[in-house]
């Protein structure tokens, strides 16, 4: 038997669900089939994942293709009309073992995924190749930022219950799984529909109470200004907390953010990193950042630019403005296409100045590492590391960083 092959596209809620379909259609008896599992946070993103259902149709004549997904949820005619497809299920089906084991299926199955009410809870065992497990704690966005597509494809809020979160992580270390990274949509929009309304960091608290042998929990990207107080009690005296914050910071001027219809403006991001700063000063930060959105000036792209400097953020995720139809900044004047680069190149270029200099500040230091694969992994403030040595993938390694070498570190084992 030939076991489902899954490739995804896009974000971390992407990479766990993945690994819920992977299971749903082994179960299911599935055979010599390819799932795609789709993004739409830019037309790039869905042009890429046309091309490659071709391509692999092209190299997998005999191979059942299935394709799901944000784009699938958002644009499912589009999807339809490819010949090279066997089946397209939406966002909501995906997640169902029913939608596996369906024999007599319709072709196209792609609901109203505003009409879903509830996230339900997944046991994943494990993730294939990684050490790293994600947990879905939350799916979906209430708010309606002007550039974004992606509420359309994953619907409104809504959380998973903390018993169920508690459930899958004590599954994942009993797996041997060292970290575990809470991922959703909105994840800081956590709790709102739940019974007694638990805030995120409530939650996560709970959590790391609930699982003592979880060695390292990470929260992936948050809103600056939805942080509660448990989240800053927790990085002031957790250590299992990971000392790496992203920021769905997006932009770095006022008039951006606000066209934006972002939740927060530039000085509150300011005001968060100091205010993390000050409870762990050794705090790593990344962000997400749209160059070259609409309207945007130079000047407004220089305040950007000059916030990754003052917050001194060093992990940044830069997207290059790409214009969906159907959100209101699609009719908004357009910055050129070739300005939108370069002002991309020019964060990534502060960005990668301000990680090297990371970097080559760890040296000398003795870093705790999670090994993902072979000799590789990463530090607890998220830093890439190579050691002298293979060791067990999962496995948490004590290492002295030695140097530094095309943007990873260098280091030996220590004991």
């Amino acid at each position: 038997m030939t076991e489902p092959r899954v490739i995804t596209f896009g974000c971390r809620l992407n990479t766990y669900e993945s690994e819920v379909m992977r299971d749903h259609a082994k179960n299911a008896g599935i055979e010599d089939a390819i799932i795609i599992n789709t993004c739409a946070v830019t037309t790039e993103a869905e042009r890429q994942a046309r091309q490659s259902i071709r391509r692999l149709r092209r190299e997998n004549p005999n191979a059942k293709i299935f394709v799901t997904g944000c784009a699938v949820q958002v644009n499912p005619d589009k999807f339809a009309g490819m010949t090279e497809i066997d089946r397209i299920f939406g966002n909501d089906a995906k997640m169902k073992a029913e939608t596996f084991f369906d024999a007599a299926h319709e072709r196209v199955v792609v609901n109203d995924i505003m009409s879903v009410q509830e996230t339900a809870s997944h046991l994943v065992a494990g993730f294939e190749g990684r050490a790293r497990a994600f947990v879905q704690v939350q799916n979906g966005c209430d708010h309606r930022c002007t550039f974004c597509i992606i509420p359309y494809g994953r619907g409104n809020s809504r959380s998973v219950p903390m018993g169920e979160i508690v459930s899958q992580v004590r599954e994942l270390v009993a797996n041997g799984y060292g970290e575990v990274v809470l991922t959703g949509v909105d994840i800081t929009s956590y709790g709102h529909d739940l019974p007694g309304k638990p805030t995120l960091g409530q939650m996560t608290r709970r959590l790391l109470a609930q699982v003592p042998e979880l060695p390292r929990l990470r929260i992936s990207s948050v809103d600056p200004v939805e942080v509660d107080d448990d989240i800053f009690r927790m990085i002031a005296t957790e250590p299992r907390l990971m000392p790496h914050m992203h920021i769905s910071l997006q932009a770095g001027d006022d008039m951006v953010l606000k066209r934006m219809k972002r939740r927060h403006l530039r000085q509150d991001v300011v005001d968060f990193c100091n205010k993390v700063r000050d409870l762990r000063a050794d705090v790593t930060f990344g962000a997400d950042i749209i160059a070259g959105f609409p309207t945007e000036t130079d000047e407004m792209a220089e305040n950007t630019r000059r916030l990754v400097e003052e917050c001194g953020l060093i992990y940044l995720h830069v997207f290059p403005y790409s214009s969906r139809p159907g959100t209101p900044a699609a009719k908004m004047p357009q910055v050129a296409k070739d300005l939108r680069k370069q002002r991309a190149a020019a964060l990534r270029e502060t960005g990668d100045r301000q990680l090297n200099a990371f970097l080559a500040s760890r040296v000398g230091m003795v870093e705790n590492v999670l090994i993902e694969k072979e000799n590789t992994g990463h530090t607890e403030h998220f830093a890439p590391v190579m050691v002298n040595r293979v060791i067990e993938p999962g496995t948490i390694a004590k290492a002295k960083v030695t140097g530094l070498e095309d943007g990873k570190l260098i280091a030996e084992l220590v004991g």
